[in-house]
Parts: C-alpha cells; sequence; structure tokens
C-alpha cells in the first residue's frame, strides 16, 4: 500500500518544485526590473519617445501602402503589388520593431531582453513570410494581368498557387525560427522532404500536368486564341485548363490534350508569324528563248510587287522533265490567311496573262517515245505527211 502511494507524492513534489522554480524566477525577474526602472529611468523615457515615433513612422508608411491598393491600378500592377505587401505589415511586427530598436539604448536586463529577441525573431520571421508569400503571389498576378490569361482557369490556378506558396513560404519560415531558437531542425527537414517525395510519386501525373500549366503561364508557348500546330494536329486554342488545353481543330471538333504531353511536343505557333509565306513553282517551256527566259524573274517580281506582296525570291529553281522550272516564293505582311488566299488567287491570274501576252508558254507535261527498226533506224512517233503537190 505504501508503493502504490508513493507514486503520486513524488509526481506532486516535482510538481511543486518547477512551481517554485519558476516563482523564483519571475520573482528575480520582477526585482531586476524593478532594479533597471530605478536605474535607468531616463533612458528608458528617452528610448519610450523613440520608440513611439518609430511606431508612428511606420504605422504611416503602411497606410501609404494601403493607398497605393488603389482599384484604379490593374491587376499587376508594381506599384499594386509594393502597396500590398507593405499594407500587410501586422501590428505585432510594428511595436516589436520599436521595442528591439530601443533595447540596448536602455541597458535592458539580460533576462528581460533574452525575452525582447524571441519575441522579435518571432514577429521578424512571420512577417517576413507575410511580406514573401504577397510579393511572389504579386509577381505572378503581373506575369498573368495580359487580357488573354483572364477567365475562370487563371482564378482556379490563382488559387491553388495562393495555396500552394503559403505552405511552402510557412514552411521555410517554421525551420527558420526552429533553427534560430536553437532546435535540431535536421530530422525536421528530413522527414518533410520524404513526406513530399512519397506525395510527388503518388500523384506524379496530376503534379505534371499542373507545372506544366504553370509553365504555359509563365512561359507562354501560346495563349487562348493562338493558332498553333503540333504532330500531325492543328487548331486554335480554346481554353487553357490546370490539366488538359482544349484545341478547336479547322475540321471542328475539339481536341483536348494533357498539358505534359502538349508542352513535349513541337509546338509551331501560327499566329506569332508577321507574314505568310507563299510558294510557287512555275514551269515554262524548253523551246522558250534565252533572252526571254532572262526576264522572268524580273516579271515575276513585278507582278507580285503590283498585288501587294514581296517577293522573297524569285529565279529559275531547276530542268524539270517537261519544263524549265522557276522558284517564286512570296511574302504576305500580317498573319490573315483571308488576305494571302485572295492575293495567290490574283497572283497567279496575273502570271498567265502575263505569260500569255509575252508568248511564255507553260507547257503540259509531256512524253516522247521513240522505237527502232529492225535495221537500226529510228522509227518516228508519229506518221509523215505527204506534201500535197503543188503548194
Amino acid at each position: 500500500m505504501s508503493v502504490t502511494q508513493s507514486q503520486p507524492s513524488s509526481v506532486s513534489a516535482s510538481a511543486g518544485k518547477v512551481a517554485r522554480d519558476f516563482s523564483a524566477q519571475m520573482q528575480e525577474i520582477w526585482a531586476s526590473t524593478l532594479s533597471w526602472f530605478e536605474t535607468y529611468w531616463l533612458q528608458i523615457i528617452v528610448a519610450g519617445v523613440i520608440a513611439v515615433t518609430i511606431v508612428i513612422a511606420l504605422y504611416a508608411l503602411r497606410r501609404l501602402g494601403t493607398k497605393l491598393c488603389s482599384p484604379e491600378r490593374g491587376r499587376g500592377d508594381w506599384l499594386l503589388i509594393v502597396g500590398r505587401v507593405v499594407s500587410k505589415t501586422t501590428n505585432y511586427f510594428i511595436i516589436m520593431v520599436a521595442i528591439r530598436a530601443v533595447d540596448g539604448y536602455a541597458q535592458t536586463p539580460p533576462t528581460l531582453d533574452r525575452f525582447v529577441t524571441f519575441f522579435f525573431t518571432l514577429a521578424a520571421v512571420v512577417q517576413g513570410a507575410i511580406w514573401a508569400r504577397e510579393f511572389i503571389l504579386g509577381a505572378i498576378e503581373h506575369r498573368t494581368s495580359a487580357e488573354h490569361f483572364q477567365g475562370e482557369a487563371i482564378i482556379n490556378a490563382m488559387g491553388l498557387i495562393r495555396l500552394l506558396v503559403s505552405v511552402v513560404v510557412f514552411a521555410v519560415a517554421a525551420v527558420v525560427l526552429l533553427d534560430n531558437l536553437g532546435v535540431n531542425v535536421t530530422g525536421l527537414v528530413a522527414g518533410l522532404g520524404v513526406g513530399g517525395i512519397a506525395i510527388g510519386l503518388a500523384a506524379q501525373g496530376i503534379f505534371a500536368d499542373l507545372f506544366a500549366a504553370l509553365a504555359i503561364i509563365f512561359d507562354r508557348p501560346f495563349s487562348k486564341g493562338d493558332q498553333i500546330s503540333f504532330d500531325s494536329s492543328s487548331g486554335t486554342i480554346e481554353a487553357i485548363g490546370l490539366k488538359s488545353t482544349r484545341i478547336r481543330a479547322y475540321t471542328g471538333e475539339l481536341r483536348i490534350i494533357a498539358n505534359k504531353n502538349l508542352l513535349d511536343k513541337e509546338i509551331l505557333n501560327v499566329s506569332g508569324r508577321d507574314h505568310i509565306r507563299l510558294p510557287f513553282t512555275i514551269g515554262v517551256a524548253y523551246e522558250t528563248p534565252p533572252e526571254v527566259l532572262s526576264r522572268i524573274p524580273a516579271i515575276l517580281t513585278e507582278l507580285v510587287e503590283a498585288e501587294g506582296g514581296k517577293a522573297a525570291r524569285a529565279g529559275f529553281e531547276a530542268f524539270g522533265a517537261s519544263s524549265l522550272d522557276f522558284s517564286l516564293l512570296v511574302d504576305v505582311p500580317g498573319k490573315d490567311w483571308g488576305v494571302a488566299h485572295p492575293l495567290r488567287d490574283r497572283l497567279l491570274v496575273a502570271i498567265m496573262k502575263r505569260f500569255a501576252a509575252e508568248g511564255i508558254s507553260i507547257p503540259y507535261p509531256t512524253q516522247t517515245t521513240y522505237t527502232a527498226a529492225p535495221d537500226g533506224t529510228l522509227v518516228m512517233p508519229y506518221p509523215q505527211h505527204a506534201t500535197v503537190a503543188g503548194t
């Protein structure tokens, strides 16, 4: 029975010892604080005035930041971002900055100084995390502030980005705070790393498409409304989601492709072109006189410029099977096929008219077969016409 009663009594004794030690420590702090006030009262008053001045200045700076957050400023404006960062300054941080700034001037007792250092470190780390989060989110909004990045997909993406940035920033802040307080964070960092790897492996497909969507947002290989070609497909971008991109094919159907798979391909952004190149191969008869052949490039260039295009190249290309082939490359300014196609049609008609006026023949593909008689003489492929007598 005595053994059973010894355990509660030992616990009570330990609790009582802790309470007495805490009480003694608080009495010591109180006594040292009173002694400090009695000795350095003038320095404490001066430090208090300085601290109040610092607090007033920091509150004025925060109000200035709030004014910069005017709704008249566009989304992603840098002044709006700076104002939002400054306006997120907390009261706790302002007060701790003022106290820490005058802490050494007033000859604060070592015990009280440790308390001030602890609470200032806590305020600085938390405030730094808040500022970092707001600045990162503001930079992302600035990057996605263009008109073609508005819409439900971007709003959903920003919500997810805000969550991810908040988790990462405050996790780093917690590790930094614990490290400054003397806690061994090696095990914690290792655990966070292992947990992150496990989560990444479990949802690697989702995260791959998500990060691909973020890459599209930041790198901007294309945007909504752009015309692109990839592999053997082509179409117009209708929507960029967090997991997939929707492309309206020129034939009418809607193609849906995962963001990661799309970025793994070579993408030709047709909307990014500044001109449209139209290629032509024009054949003329072998019987065309050399002096006429030498004038054909100039004739083609003249016709192109008359139609509003630019001849990137006009010249002899090759000896064809049935014709002498000339190459013509025409650049049409802009990216509108509605302008390029009619120009091509007009140019073809103009070439036909000009060649007809110049007596330049565009031959049909022809082939002549020659045979030999038993004695080796050539047999002509067409009958000889007898000459009419008297002519």
